[in-house]
């Protein structure tokens, strides 16, 4: 029997907390919800981007799969997508740009020193979790490279 925390709680242990709580008070982040804190709420997305997931129904279907493990993952009780899309819909998004800063400014301490691929000290950051998929029919003049098919 395994008694050591999941890969994924070793991973939220490295969210700074009481950052996150000041950042959700200055923007009330948990003020008109009922049901999921932005704590919880971070949590369940984070596991979605983690595990690939591509929908809230997606989601919903791998936790209710590991439903032993949902505990030490850092949920007490399950989410059911129309929650989470309510959530989604209603928190401030300032949220979770002011963490991404948090974030961002302590893996600069962390690495300042190390030779990066990247320049850490002018880098400029866009976070997002979604895709866009084109059609390229609708860029008929422009020119893509298509990869064989020999």
């Amino acid at each position: 029997m395994n008694i050591g925390k999941t890969l994924f709680a070793q991973v939220m242990a490295f969210i700074p907390w009481s950052s996150f709580s000041r950042i959700v008070s200055r923007y009330r982040g948990d003020a008109r919800v009922r049901s999921l804190s932005a704590a919880k709420h971070f949590r369940f997305m984070a596991f979605a981007k983690l595990t690939g997931r591509k929908s809230l129904r997606d989601i919903e279907a791998s936790r209710g799969e590991n439903q032993s493990k949902v505990y030490a993952m850092g949920f007490r009780s399950l989410i059911n997508k129309s929650t989470n899309s309510e959530v989604n819909e209603r928190r401030d998004w300032r949220i979770w740009a002011d963490l991404a800063t948090v974030l961002i400014r302590r893996a600069r301490k962390i690495y300042i020193e190390e030779d990066l691929w990247l320049d850490l000290k002018n880098t400029f950051y866009s976070l997002g979790s979604g895709t866009i998929n084109l059609c390229l029919s609708f860029f008929l003049g422009s020119c893509f490279a298509r990869p064989s098919l020999r």
